[in-house]
């Protein structure tokens, strides 16, 4: 089932604006005039003493022919922690990795995941999408998933269960913490489907999300840093494909280089464009 927009995002003008509209809603539905459009949230709301953590996730590497998928969940330490916080297609690549440390000290906690190039054969790179995105959660601490470790390493910064004020030395939240004892999830999915096998009723997707819900900005650039990072050292391993310039999408150039060179082990063999 595909998903429009929620109506009370359909006028935010930042990320940032974005943001602050989807934590009011998870925490009280009726506060922004929509009970009506989505009640994924009506029984947390209704807890007085339920928060819940906003998680943007986003992918990247969906319509490459070569190279893996990679996926990224985050869920920021505030808001309007990083104002310049944008949708990663809309960033050069030199700005993307100068934001890069940064993002990652914006946020509280995150875990960048993928899928294999054998995996988006055997199963198609929706469902493969779909796999990177459950790992990244698991890698936080999403209960139910028992996903098997991807071929690249997962890189993870905290856990959902480390922002409970719970599990703090002094039992309390810091200072603008998003984040509550017993809180629940809200996860923020970049386009119009949820992701397959996690429970729908605690997911939200989010047309153009990326350019419209901070922590869904902060994991796209994530994603995309990590794995072009990934893809300059495939062009190491196979030099002459130039999978450092244009990260395994189908330009030109990498066609030539197919036609020059053959394929790699790292190229998709589901993925095979008609002039080849």
């Amino acid at each position: 089932m595909k998903f429009k927009l929620p109506a009370f995002l359909e006028n935010v003008s930042t990320p940032v604006e974005g943001e602050v509209a989807l934590r009011k809603f998870a925490a009280d539905p009726a506060s922004v005039g929509c009970v009506d459009s989505l009640d994924l949230f009506a029984s947390a709301a209704a807890d007085a003493g339920k928060n819940v953590i906003v998680v943007g996730i986003d992918e990247v590497g969906r319509g490459p022919l070569a190279g893996p998928v990679v996926a990224c969940a985050a869920v920021l330490k505030a808001p309007d922690i990083m104002p310049e916080l944008n949708d990663s297609k809309k960033l050069t690549r030199p700005k993307r990795e100068a934001m890069f440390d940064a993002v990652k000290e914006a946020c509280a906690c995150y875990a960048i995941a993928s899928a294999s190039v054998a995996e988006i054969d055997e199963m198609n790179i929706l469902e493969a999408d779909f796999l990177a995105m459950r790992r990244a959660l698991q890698a936080l601490g999403l209960p139910g998933l028992q996903e098997t470790a991807p071929e690249i390493p997962i890189e993870v910064k905290g856990n959902f269960a480390s922002l409970d004020p719970l599990s703090s030395p002094n039992g309390s939240a810091q200072e603008g913490s998003p984040l509550t004892a017993h809180s629940s999830l809200l996860i923020a999915v970049d386009g119009n489907l949820k992701i397959h096998g996690i429970p729908a009723e605690i997911q939200m997707p989010i047309v153009k999300g990326d350019g419209r819900i901070a922590s869904i900005s902060a994991a796209s650039i994530l994603a995309k840093v990590f794995r072009d990072r990934y893809m300059d050292k495939l062009e190491e391993k196979y030099p002459g494909y130039g999978f450092d310039k244009h990260a395994g999408y189908g330009t030109k150039a990498h066609l030539d280089a197919i036609r020059r060179l053959g394929q790699t082990p790292e190229h998709r063999k589901s993925f095979h464009p008609k002039s080849l």
